[in-house]
C-alpha cells in the first residue's frame, strides 16, 4: 500500500550573489566558457585556460593551491584571494573552479550550484567524450546526479544502485565499500563533513546496515515533517550501495532544516551545532516512539547509545571542604586550547606553522585542562549545603562513563571583550590515533584528589573500556566569516580525505598537520571488529599508475 508524507516545507532561497550575476548577465558567460571545458578520460571535466602555460594566481602567483576563474574578467585567483579580488572588483562575485568546472561565490567563500550552468558541463562533456555508448550512459548517469535540489522524486535511493564501472574498480580496486563523496549543494560543506563521520561510526553504522530502523513503517505514521532517522537511513543506503558516484543528500538537507528552522538557508553553518542538531533529532523522534517518559538518562535511541556519555562535576566549599557532586548526560567533549603558556602575541598570530614552537597544543593538554580544578570568581559563589550560604568554590569535571563512540570538539572560537569582536584560534593542535581516556575519568580524578583514601565507584564506570581509536577527524580552514569544512577518514588503517565530492588517499602526515576542529574516536576493540568486517571491492591486478576519477580523486 503506498503512502505519502506531508512535506511542506519551505526552500531558503539560493545564493543572492549568483541570483545578482545572472540577472546582470544571463546564460552569456556560461556558453562562452564552454570551449574551455576539457574532460579527461577518467571522466572529469576541468577548465584548460591554456595549453602551454600552467595557471596561476594573479595576486601571489600560487599555482597549487585551488584555482578560480572569475567569470567577469577572467582573472585567476587561488582560494586565499578569491574574496580580496571580489572585494576589490565590484559584482566580480562568481568564478568558477578550474579544477573541478563547478561555480564558486567568491563573497560566501564557497561552492554554489546552478543547473544552468551544469547542462553547459554536462552538454561539452557528452561531447568530449568517444563514441562508445556504454561510456555515454555511464557519464550521462553520473553528470545527473551532480545537484539534484528541484526534483526531490529523483532521490528514490532504491532506484539509484548503479554497478561500480570497470574503470572505476580498476582505479579504486581498494577503497572500502562506503566510501562516496556528498555533492555540494551550496554552502553545505559542515553538512557533509559531520556526515562522512557519522556513516563510518561503526555502531551507528551497523545500526542502520542492519536494518534496525523500520523506514516503512515509520512513514506510515501521520506527521507534518520529514523523519531525520528515515533519511539518515536513506543516505546509508545509497552510500552502501556501492555505487562511487558523488551523492546529493537533498531530501535530507530539507529534513533537518524542518528540525532546524533557525537555521534553514543556504549559508554556512557550524559543523559542530549541526553535529548537536543532528543528534536532538534523531533523540526527539526514536526516544517519544519507543517510551516517551524516559528522560535522557534512559534513553535508548540511537544517537544516544552511540554517542552519550556522562560528566561529574565535583564542586568543594573552601571554607569547610564540603563536595557536592553532580551528573550530567553528554553526547560530546568541547574543549578549550590551552592557551596558558604563551603571550598574546603569539594569541593573535593567525598564521602560524604547525613546526613552530608558538601556537601548538596537544589534545592530551586540553582534556587536562577540562579536567582542572578550576576557582570559581566571586560573582560566582555557590551556596553550601553544610555551612548554609554562599562560599568561595573550587569546580572539577570527570567522565563518569564513556560512549562508545566518543567525540571531541575543539573550540577554535573566542569572544574578546576587550576588542568586542570574535575570532579564529589557528593554532595547530597535535593528537593521538590512539587514546587512552583513563586518567580523565571520575575514578582517576577523585582518587588523585583524595590521596589514599578508599573510594568506591560503580561496576560499569570501572569496567568500561577507556581505550580509543580515532577514525574520523573533521577540519576547518579559512576565517571566523568564511571558510571550508573537510572529513578525514581512517578506514582498514588508511586515512582518506573526504573533500565534499571528492575523496583522495592521503598519508597520515597530512592528517597530523591538519587543522583539526572535531575528532571522533571509537572503542579499540569496535575500531578492530570494523576493520575485520569491512570488505573490498572485487578488483583485478593494477598494471598503470592510479589515475583519478571523477568524485574519487
Amino acid at each position: 500500500m503506498a503512502t505519502t508524507s506531508n512535506t511542506s516545507y519551505a526552500s531558503p532561497k539560493p545564493c543572492k550573489h549568483l541570483a545578482n550575476y545572472k540577472l546582470r548577465h544571463g546564460l552569456s558567460v556560461y556558453k562562452s566558457i564552454q570551449k574551455h571545458l576539457k574532460t579527461a578520460p577518467t571522466g572529469r571535466t576541468s577548465i584548460k585556460i591554456s595549453e602551454t602555460k600552467i595557471p596561476r594566481c594573479s595576486s601571489c602567483t600560487e599555482y597549487q593551491r585551488r584555482l578560480y576563474l572569475c567569470l567577469i574578467c577572467s582573472t585567476v585567483s587561488c582560494s586565499n584571494h578569491t574574496l580580496l579580488h571580489a572585494q576589490s572588483e565590484n559584482g566580480h562575485d562568481i568564478a568558477v573552479d578550474i579544477q573541478r568546472s563547478e561555480l564558486y561565490c567568491c563573497l560566501c567563500s564557497d561552492q554554489v550550484y546552478d543547473p544552468d550552468f551544469d547542462k553547459v558541463v554536462v552538454s561539452k562533456t557528452i561531447q568530449d567524450m568517444p563514441s562508445d555508448k556504454h561510456s555515454v550512459e555511464d557519464l550521462i548517469r553520473r553528470s545527473s546526479k551532480r545537484r539534484r535540489l528541484n526534483s526531490l522524486t529523483d532521490l528514490d535511493l532504491k532506484s539509484s544502485k548503479f554497478p561500480v564501472s570497470e574503470r572505476d574498480r580498476r582505479a579504486k580496486s581498494c577503497y572500502p565499500m562506503g566510501l562516496r563523496g556528498l555533492n555540494n549543494m551550496g554552502s553545505t560543506c559542515f553538512m557533509n563533513s559531520v556526515l562522512q563521520a557519522l556513516l563510518h561510526a561503526p555502531p551507528f553504522r551497523n545500526y542502520f546496515l542492519g536494518g534496525r530502523h523500520d523506514s516503512e513503517t515509520c512513514r506510515k505514521r501521520p506527521s507534518d515533517r520529514l523523519c531525520l532517522v528515515c533519511e539518515i537511513d536513506s543516505i546509508f543506503s545509497a552510500v552502501f550501495s556501492g555505487d562511487r558516484t558523488p551523492y546529493s543528500p537533498a531530501q535530507f538537507l530539507y529534513s533537518w532544516w524542518q528540525h532546524a528552522a533557525n537555521l534553514a538557508s543556504y549559508e554556512q553553518q557550524d559543523a559542530h551545532e549541526f553535529f548537536i542538531s543532528v543528534l536532538d533529532g534523531i533523540h526527539e523522534r526514536e526516544a517519544k516512539e519507543q517510551n516517551p517518559n524516559k528522560g535522557d538518562l534512559d534513553c535508548q535511541c540511537i544517537g544516544h547509545r552511540v554517542f552519550s556519555g556522562m560528566f561529574r562535576s565535583d564542586v568543594t566549599c573552601m571554607t569547610c571542604g564540603f563536595t557536592s557532586t553532580t551528573h550530567d548526560p553528554c553526547v560530546d567533549i568541547s574543549l578549550n586550547l590551552d592557551t596558558s603558556k604563551f603571550s598574546s602575541v603569539d594569541v593573535t598570530n593567525k598564521s602560524v606553522r604547525s613546526n613552530e614552537d608558538t601556537g601548538r597544543t596537544t589534545l592530551l593538554a586540553c582534556l587536562d585542562l577540562f579536567t582542572r580544578p578550576e576557582m570559581l570568581g566571586s560573582d560566582q559563589k555557590l551556596y553550601c549545603q553544610n555551612c548554609k550560604e554562599k562560599r568561595d568554590s573550587l569546580k572539577q569535571m570527570s567522565i563518569k562513563r564513556l560512549p562508545l563512540v566518543l567525540s571531541l570538539h575543539v573550540n577554535r572560537f573566542e569572544h574578546s571583550l576587550v576588542r568586542r569582536r570574535s575570532r579564529k584560534i589557528d593554532w595547530h593542535l597535535q593528537f593521538p590515533f590512539s587514546l587512552d581516556m583513563t586518567p580523565y575519568l571520575s575514578s582517576s580524578i577523585v582518587r588523585n584528589r583524595l590521596g589514599n583514601r578508599i573510594v568506591g565507584f560503580e561496576s560499569n564506570e570501572v569496567d568500561t573500556s577507556a581505550e580509543f581509536e580515532i577514525f574520523a577527524v573533521v577540519t576547518h580552514s579559512g576565517t571566523l566569516e568564511a571558510g571550508h569544512y573537510v572529513t578525514y577518514l581512517r578506514l582498514r588503517n588508511q586515512w582518506y580525505k573526504c573533500d565534499d565530492s571528492w575523496i583522495t588517499e592521503v598519508d597520515e602526515g597530512i592528517v597530523r598537520a591538519a587543522q583539526c576542529y572535531m575528532m571522533f574516536y571509537v572503542q579499540k576493540m569496535l575500531y578492530y571488529k570494523a576493520n575485520e568486517d569491512m570488505s573490498c571491492a572485487p578488483m583485478s591486478p593494477r598494471t598503470e599508475p592510479f589515475v583519478p576519477i571523477a568524485g574519487c580523486c
